[in-house]
C-alpha cells in the first residue's frame, strides 16, 4: 500500500489493487477515511475528528494533481 504523504499525524496511501473513483485512503491514531481524489467527497470516515477530516480534506486539496499523477502512474491508467 503505496503512501503518498504523511502530514500533520496523517497518513494519505492507498492500496495496490484500487479501483475507481479515484480516491485517497487517510488513517490517523483515532481511525481512517477515503476520500475522492477528484471531487474531494468524503467517501468513508471511520473515527476521524472532524476538525483532522478538514485538515485532510485541505491537504488533498493542495496536493491534488499530485494524488492524481499518481494514481494514474501506479495503475497505468496514462
Amino acid at each position: 500500500m503505496p503512501t503518498i504523504l504523511f502530514v500533520f499525524g496523517l497518513r494519505f496511501y492507498f492500496y495496490s489493487d484500487e479501483h475507481l473513483p479515484i480516491h485517497i485512503h487517510v488513517k490517523n491514531g483515532d481511525g481512517k477515511a477515503k476520500i475522492n481524489a477528484v471531487t474531494l467527497e468524503i467517501m468513508e470516515n471511520n473515527g476521524i475528528k472532524p476538525a483532522d477530516l478538514k485538515k485532510a480534506i485541505d491537504i488533498v486539496k493542495q496536493y491534488q494533481n499530485d494524488i492524481i499523477r499518481v494514481w494514474k502512474e501506479y495503475f497505468d491508467e496514462y
